[in-house]
């Protein structure tokens, strides 16, 4: 009887078992792609880090809507993704789009990408945390008043119609800022300008909150855990785009800390000399403008650019957020034009003048400050005007669009009662009732 038990046994492991620890294919890199996965899930990790950063901000009457207009992302913009975005930005086609060759991932399956010995669909994967977290960003601007219905109908036409063909210039084949020769390490243009222009746009068309004075931070607690998450996951996030593993993926991940940790201390100088005393918040504000500076430059720049990178972009951040608000009155609920395009146009333009073979010898063109020549400088600076003029505007229609359908902005008494209520039926805790 144990013979034959044994028997079955072994057969049942061959039957079922034994594909599933099948040798990989020769030309798999086996390293390299567990980097890239790895990166990946800490970049999804982002979503709901910036939901948390975002709900701690809001009166607390609004923090679930805010945490489920960040989490929708994750389904509606992955889904896009795979169905036909991947292919669109990473195909050929012309200059301004790729091509639909690749939709749903259509022969995907088998191929690699490059010679990194990383599968494609491991890169797809990769790319497609940067898709959902950039419309994400742009929900901080219009904080507490926009109808949910109309922002998911907002947030796929954005990231099909704006991210897509943006990505596509800067990282497709054959695309023209690309082609130009501006660099973008990890999504300075294509993540943070188009967010932070967007999120711009948003915060005009939408107006001010109808009791805007009253609204303060309702967990500050949430905000540095949303921060710190941020943090974490932006090592996936940068030292992630070098690929594969190595001395480059260590050179962002370190850039990347140096500039966060260096515009927390220029963001909280600023608070201290201007207003008198440091906050919890402006330091985690700050932690993310750093963070969103060095993102184009990570893999580009040496040790002591990364520095300045972020002194430089928290300064200017600074500026935008308390100074240029109050002049215009820009009800920009939680500063994702200071934070995202402010801090994506400093690192995209210094990337043009740090950039050097030293740290990527991939690169063919050097900043302005090393080299002398004007050529990545002038390239960079060509796609920042770009990039913003194309997303403010296409957001503009994206928002009108939409409106036509269905209202985008909630009227007085709903965003009296509060969008957790009204949309959700839910509040952020449960013993507690909206005030």
């Amino acid at each position: 009887m144990k013979p034959l038990k044994h028997l079955l046994t072994v057969a049942m492991a061959a039957l079922f078992s034994l594909p599933a620890f099948a040798a990989e294919p020769a030309t798999v890199d086996t390293g390299n792609t567990a980097w890239l996965l790895i990166s990946s899930a800490l970049v999804l990790l982002m979503t709901p880090g910036l939901a948390f950063f975002y709900a701690g901000m809001v009166n607390r009457k609004n923090v679930v809507s805010t945490l489920l207009q960040n989490y929708v992302a994750l389904a509606v913009v992955g889904i896009a993704w795979v169905i036909v975005g991947y292919s669109l930005v990473f195909t050929e086609g012309s200059s301004y789009l790729g091509g639909t060759s690749l939709m749903f991932l259509d022969g995907v399956a088998g191929t690699f990408y490059g010679e990194t010995g990383i599968p494609s669909i491991a890169f797809v994967v990769f790319q497609m945390m940067f898709a959902i977290i950039t419309p994400a960003l742009i929900t901080g601007a219009f904080a507490e008043r926009v109808n949910f219905k109309a922002w998911m109908v907002i947030m796929l036409l954005w990231s099909l119609l704006v991210y897509v063909p943006v990505a596509h210039w800067v990282w497709g084949p054959g695309g023209w800022i690309l082609a130009k020769g501006g660099l973008d390490f990890a999504g300075g243009l294509v993540v943070h300008i188009t967010a932070g222009f967007s999120g711009l746009a948003c915060a005009l068309l939408f107006g001010k909150r109808v009791n805007k004075s009253s609204t303060r931070p309702n967990d500050v607690t949430m905000v540095m855990l949303g921060a710190a998450l941020l943090w974490f996951g932006w090592f996936g996030f940068n030292a992630g785009s070098a690929i594969t593993s190595g001395e480059l993926a260590a050179y962002a991940f370190l850039n990347t800390f140096l500039g966060a940790a260096a515009a927390f201390l220029a963001w909280m100088a600023m608070e201290w000399i201007v207003d008198g005393r440091p906050t919890a918040i402006g330091a985690s504000i700050g932690i993310v403008v750093g963070l969103v500076a060095i993102t184009p430059a990570a893999g580009f720049v040496d040790l002591k650019a990364a520095i300045i990178i972020g002194v430089v972009a928290a300064v200017i951040a600074y500026f935008v957020a308390k100074q240029v608000k109050k002049i215009t009155h820009l009800d920009d609920a939680l500063d994702v034009f200071a934070c995202h395009g402010i801090g994506g146009v400093v690192g995209a333009i210094l990337t043009g003048v740090y950039a050097t073979k030293v740290v990527n010898p991939s690169i063919t063109l050097e900043g302005l400050a090393i080299s002398g020549d004007s050529t990545l400088f002038m390239a960079n600076l060509t796609g920042v005007i770009a990039v913003a003029a194309f997303a403010f505007i296409a957001t503009i229609v994206i928002v009108k669009v939409v409106n036509i359908f269905i209202p985008v902005r909630v009227g007085a008494d709903v965003e009296g009662v509060g969008l957790d209520s009204h949309f959700h039926g839910e509040f952020a805790r449960s013993n507690e009732k909206t005030k």
